[in-house]
């Protein structure tokens, strides 16, 4: 019951107006109710309620409280600053070192009004990035008193709704990039999660890695769980179990659950790739979690109340606190969504999945019919339908179900790399260029 109450819960936040974090409330990325138009094309005009420009570049998400819409960016001195998307395998770094400007941005949700811009710091990057990345690509967090947003090596920075500078921290230099070539520097894009005050900071880099908890007003360091990690990219999600609440971590040597309150360890699940991005899920007292580079490739569903080291054996796919696992099943960049009882996964290339929550049972994995650059943002869903954003500017429309059904494609008409937010009757969707908002309402 507990568990239901708490995806109810999810499910009316966003329905009131709350989508405080990376893909919404516990990264869920589910709303009811919001009665999208048929057709939405950002191009012409159709279905949309604003399209505005955003300064800079960002793969960071919007996220909204109440009627403000938060967002971060990066704004570099260098007119010329770009990124590369599509489906390649190079791992060369921007030559984009020149001075920015990272800002946190309050709009107004309704009308797309800029209601402040603060600057959170200024200078060079510390870091390089990805040439298909950007310098602000953690979505920020809020719980309607304080805005986090992290920059990676520049700092993490607390705001107040208003606009006031609160607090900021320096995590020292996070080296992230390849775990095979050290001089490749990625840049981090896991996101901080806020929970009854805390903020929760997941750091795995080339050197040292941990778990970090502060005080969402001051900035204050309550606790610090050291990892032993490969660099890493999934944003942590809280998960309340019948009588704890845990913290569950993506990781390559070992996924992992931690006590809220404390930092302590609770479980550990070996078995998972080398490289990990997506974000952990939790639903009806299943945690899936996946990450997507060969040759594992990994889809786990987690039972709640995890003890100790739950690896699996060699040849086995389900143990006492292990629902099921797939191999060579798992998204490599896009985070795994569960509703109406399936889990549903979407490849970088273009192959959609669905699987039985329960039992793992799997009931399609098929491509698409999609030609492109392929996909890194996640899909979100509402009423039956499941919205995939595409990097060449497309977002196609699937049927909820154990068949693949392919409903319409709607026309962005720029690049999406930022997973899309919903809150009320409205699906917000940050291009490389605007923030569009797709409503039947004007």
């Amino acid at each position: 019951m507990r568990v239901a109450f708490c995806i109810s819960l999810c499910l009316v936040s966003s329905l009131c107006g709350n989508w405080p974090s990376f893909r919404g409330e516990r990264a869920a990325g589910v709303a009811e109710n919001v009665d999208l138009p048929e057709k939405f094309d950002g191009v012409t005009g159709e279905g949309l309620r604003f399209k505005v420009r955003i300064p800079g570049l960002a793969h960071s998400s919007p996220i909204i409280w109440g009627d403000q819409l938060f967002l971060t960016t990066a704004i570099s001195q260098d007119a010329q600053a770009s990124f590369k998307p599509g489906l390649y395998g190079s791992g060369d770094a921007s030559k984009d070192r020149s001075v920015h400007e990272w800002k946190v941005l309050c709009l107004d949700r309704h009308t797309g009004k800029t209601l402040w811009e603060k600057t959170a710091t200024t200078g060079k990057p510390i870091d390089k990035r990805h040439i298909k990345s950007t310098y602000a690509n953690s979505t920020p967090c809020t719980d309607g008193k304080v805005i986090i947003a992290w920059f990676g090596s520049q700092g993490v920075f607390g705001f107040s709704t208003d606009g006031e500078k609160l607090w900021s921290k320096n995590l020292g230099r996070l080296d992230v990039g390849a775990y095979d070539l050290p001089s490749y520097e990625w840049g981090p894009a896991c996101s901080p999660i806020l929970h009854n005050g805390k903020v929760i900071i997941q750091v795995d880099t080339q050197g040292e890695d941990f778990l970090i908890c502060l005080d969402s007003i001051t900035g204050k360091e309550i606790w610090k769980t050291p990892r032993n990690e490969l660099p890493s990219w999934g944003t942590p999600t809280i998960v309340e179990a019948k009588d704890r609440t845990e913290i569950v971590t993506n990781g390559s040597n070992f996924i992992m659950g931690y006590d809220f309150e404390t930092g302590k360890e609770l479980w550990r699940l070996g078995g998972s790739s080398k490289i990990t991005a997506p974000t952990p899920v939790h639903s009806n007292g299943i945690t899936i979690v996946s990450s997507g580079r060969a040759p594992e490739s990994p889809i786990f569903a987690i039972r709640d109340g995890a003890n100790g080291n739950i690896t699996l054996n060699r040849n086995a796919h389900t143990n006492q606190f292990v629902a099921w696992r797939h191999n060579r099943r798992g998204p490599y960049m896009p985070s795994p969504i569960i509703y109406q009882g399936n889990v549903y996964v979407l490849h970088n290339g273009g192959i959609f999945g669905a699987y039985d929550l329960k039992s793992g049972e799997e009931h399609f994995i098929q491509r698409i019919p999609h030609k492109g650059y392929g996909f890194s943002a996640s899909p979100v869903a509402a009423d039956g339908r499941i919205y995939l954003p595409g990097e060449d500017g497309i977002v196609l429309e699937m049927k909820t179900g154990n068949l693949l059904q392919y409903v319409r494609t709607h026309n962005i008409g720029e690049p999406i790399m930022a997973s899309p937010a919903m809150a009320g009757k409205t699906l917000y969707i940050r291009g490389r260029d605007h923030l569009f908002s797709v409503s039947k309402q004007k």
